[in-house]
């Protein structure tokens, strides 16, 4: 089968646990994209720091971002679609949050806010670096006036299953996803990598059997499901192996590169 599309999960699937993408993975996905596939990064993140990974190995095209919330061209850096998160409906998550000491961040296209960005914690400081971003101060809802693409709260592991288990007995207008152990996004109901993956493919004129995506997480499922070909990284949770056609190495193993050498190079 001939692959037109290759949709990637970014953190614990692209990168290794260092939140590096390898010289061996990064030539693999030149050479597939010399070969006629497109690279298509489909990440939690935002494009600010999604695109600079396809920069890096001057590839063009598009990013699916904020767990398909946001698609944006590379180039350009134009958004090409979004689906607008409504920031009314979150002033009950953001007032549960400030009372139970959860932190919170609300992010447009290619903004991240929070409530006091010189007080955060060590650990929030580190992740935001990790995640190579930059927060701001959150304005008021009057002041803001870029569509929102998602709200994000982030904490420990032990906290963030109980938020979210408290949050699903909530009539919540949201689609509610784990992005990985301590993140939990709300977006637009409509809103998931599956769905902008779809999209995409429709503008493009390819098929989901044209398509393989590989992930590591429960924000990846949909796009598992909708591609031809779904791929889940060996560090992945159960069910999302459940959910893929097959499994390959972990992350730290540079699964997506021997993946794509089976599939795509057919080099075994």
């Amino acid at each position: 089968m001939t692959y037109k599309l290759i949709a990637l999960d970014v953190d614990g699937t692209l990168l290794n646990d260092h939140h590096e993408l390898t010289e061996f993975t990064q030539e693999t996905l030149i050479q597939a994209s010399r070969q006629g596939a497109e690279i298509v990064l489909c990440s939690g993140r935002g494009p600010a720091n999604t695109i600079p990974f396809m920069e890096r190995m001057g590839l063009d095209g598009y990013v699916i971002t904020h767990n398909g919330a946001v698609t944006a061209e590379v180039e350009s850096r134009e958004i090409v679609h979004r689906f607008a998160l409504d920031g009314q409906g979150l002033q009950p998550i953001i007032d549960y949050c400030r009372s139970n000491a959860v932190h919170f961040d609300i992010n447009t296209a290619f903004g991240l806010y929070v409530d006091q960005p010189e007080g955060l914690a060590l650990n929030v400081q580190e992740m935001y670096a990790n995640f190579m971003m930059e927060p701001l101060k959150l304005p008021t809802w009057a002041d803001l006036s870029e569509p929102l693409a998602k709200f994000t709260a982030f904490g420990p592991l032990e906290q963030m299953n109980a938020v979210q288990q408290e949050w699903e007995t909530w009539d919540l207008p949201y689609y509610m996803t784990r992005s990985g152990d301590f993140f939990i996004d709300l977006m637009h109901p409509e809103a998931s990598k599956g769905a902008a993956l779809k999209r995409l493919a429709e503008t493009k004129g390819i098929a989901p059997e044209e398509i393989m995506a590989i992930g590591n997480y429960y924000n990846d499922i949909t796009m598992l499901t909708f591609a031809g070909k779904g791929i889940a990284m060996d560090n992945s949770p159960e069910e999302v192996k459940a959910a893929a056609d097959e499994v390959t190495y972990s992350n730290n193993e540079q699964g997506v590169a021997h993946a794509i050498r089976k599939h795509v190079l057919s080099e075994g």
